[in-house]
């Protein structure tokens, strides 16, 4: 079992109650922290104060603050004493540079957004709408906190207003406050306490990337073998068929942030097929799922069949299905797998996804957005191989680009995801927030490089990243990661010719590669065992090796393009 991560609570209030919980609470990840000294929010996030054993051993730090408590004008404006907005302002502004300051010697820092009590009526109708309404002033402040902290590599905002919306009048007590110095009440605390972990497993690459649907009941209304899709409730002036419209469409979004979708169903699959082939009001359709199990089996086999095909572990998929037996089964035969408690009526449906926290992610990049329809292209790629006679036929006709550009701003994100999501072609699973990573690969004795790939299918886009370091004569390979969605195309041998020609600029001779094992990522190891073409050394054959005194070949059926790296001369 992984250790448990270690955090540190920065707040103007006493954040105690809060850290117990965090303790207590199962749900993964598993968190310990410790609170900075009392109100001493500035002296710690300049100087590190109140840390403990030190910021080096912190993997994340929550900020949590009053507004009136931090902006002094903030304070004032409440009391009705006049500050002008821009002071206000010029005061987040500092505090922003207090916590891109502290973010920097942390690492990971997620940040509270400011909120008042819900009972405060400030100006009451004038409250929005008056230039010195505090409502209308906390919202600019709100804003100019996220304009200042937008981009910052290791900074997450955490929208505080839902946690006081849990407690809905009495979130903030103010008897609490008077004899514990806690302004908010347990449910408010509960709240953060899920958001806190819904975006540590956000930042740890930890969200879930597979939605599994039933589909009677669940995506449409009715029992299509029964009525046929012509029956179905689905759209039209209904108050269940518009209900089951907006949960297909809010499955919709979700791809659009890179989750897949995929169908488990007891059902004919060509009848099944053809509801969301014709029916004119659905939303989904073939090519917006990953794959799928339509036929009468057990669901639980179902499921952990269309996971494997999918490249993919248990612990990445959800399932929903609005029968309680068929979640109760997929629930006890596969733990690993999200079952969550669906509502009975169909009219909750879309409210109740969109409230998961199951999804978080800590970047959204283009290949996010597009992943949905990578997996309609390898169908594709599937039934062109079905009618190939060899796999070197097959590779031949994918008409495969493979473009390996260094590390810049604009492929940072999705490097460090790739570094913390990707399980089975990693090398050596390293993880990373985006903060450490890039301080890691600004040392000049290492070379970061991503791959992108295309084929006559698809842009896959950013799906590789490599890191090596020199360490005397040799270039070690640090990171040597590949999306399962392109990897058995032999990208990877061109990203070990990458790494041969990026090791032979920095000197070195010999490029070595060491695995290290972890319960997924048993791929890479055959590969490089397999057909790498580097040499395995000492016992295990867990560590190989390539004499840079030759040159690592390109595969013949790709066409490799570099950018700002030195080609071998022939």
């Amino acid at each position: 079992m992984s250790r448990p991560l270690r955090g540190l609570l920065v707040s103007d209030f006493h954040t105690g109650n809060l850290a117990n919980l965090l303790a207590r609470d199962a749900g993964e990840p598993r968190v310990e922290t410790e609170s900075a000294p009392f109100g001493q929010v500035t002296p710690v996030l300049l100087q590190g104060e109140g840390a403990g054993e030190g910021e080096a051993g912190l993997d994340f730090a929550l900020v949590w603050t009053r507004p009136e408590a931090v902006i002094q004008g903030f304070g004032h404006a409440l009391a009705m004493e006049g500050p002008s907005v821009e002071e206000i302002l010029s005061e987040v502004d500092a505090f922003v540079a207090q916590l891109r300051t502290f973010a920097g010697r942390v690492g990971t820092v997620f940040v509270a957004t400011w909120s008042r009590n819900p009972r405060d009526r400030g100006l009451g109708i004038l409250d929005l709408s008056h230039p010195e309404g505090p409502g209308r002033v906390l919202h600019q402040m709100n804003a100019r906190l996220m304009e200042g902290l937008a981009g910052v590599p290791g900074i997450y905002l955490l929208d505080s207003d839902r946690w006081l919306a849990e407690g809905g009048k009495d979130a903030a007590d103010p008897r609490l406050w008077y004899l514990a110095k806690i302004p908010y009440a347990p449910v408010v605390l509960r709240a953060a306490v899920r958001e806190l972990k819904a975006g540590l497993r956000a930042v740890q690459g930890r969200g879930r990337k597979l939605l599994i649907v039933d589909l009677d009941d669940t995506l449409w209304g009715g029992i299509v073998g029964e009525t046929g899709w012509e029956g179905l409730r689905l759209g039209g002036h209904d108050a269940k068929g518009e209900a089951y419209l907006d949960f297909q469409r809010a499955l919709k979004a979700l791809t659009r942030r890179g989750v897949i979708l995929g169908i488990v169903s007891k059902n004919d699959p060509e009848v099944a097929l053809t509801a969301i082939r014709e029916h004119p009001e659905m939303i989904l359709r073939t090519e917006d799922f990953a794959g799928w199990r339509i036929n009468w089996q057990d669901k639980a086999q179902n499921v952990a069949e269309l996971v494997a095909e999918l490249n993919l572990g248990l612990d990445a998929a959800v399932f929903i299905d609005d029968n309680p037996a068929e979640r109760g089964r997929v629930r006890e035969a596969l733990p690993e797998v999200a079952v969550p408690e669906w509502p009975e009526d169909p009219l909750r449906y879309a409210t109740e996804l969109r409230s998961l926290d199951l999804f978080d992610q800590a970047q959204l990049s283009p290949e996010d957005r597009t992943r949905s329809r990578s997996y309609a292209a390898e169908r594709e790629r599937k039934d062109l191989f079905a009618g190939t006679g060899s796999m070197e036929e097959w590779l031949a006709r994918l008409e495969l680009e493979v473009r390996a550009r260094p590390l810049d701003g604009s492929t940072l994100p999705r490097a460090v995801q790739l570094l913390n999501k990707t399980n089975q072609m990693n090398l050596r699973t390293r993880r990373l927030s985006e903060g450490e990573f890039l301080a890691w690969s600004r040392d000049a004795s290492r070379r970061v490089w991503t791959f992108r790939v295309q084929d006559r299918f698809s842009d896959t886009g950013l799906t590789g990243l490599l890191c090596i370091s020199l360490v005397g004569d040799e270039a070690r390979i640090e990171d040597f990661i590949l999306s399962c969605r392109v990897f058995g195309r032999k990208v990877e041998n061109a990203m070990v010719h990458v790494a041969a020609e990026g090791a032979r600029e920095l000197g070195a001779r010999s490029l070595v590669a060491e695995y290290l094992e972890t319960e997924r990522n048993r791929p890479c190891l055959t590969f490089f065992r397999e057909r790498s073409g580097l040499v395995p050394e000492g016992e295990g054959g867990r560590v190989f090796r390539w004499d840079l005194g030759r040159s690592y070949p390109v595969p013949s059926h790709l066409e490799l393009m570099l950018e700002g790296i030195p080609q071998a001369q022939p």
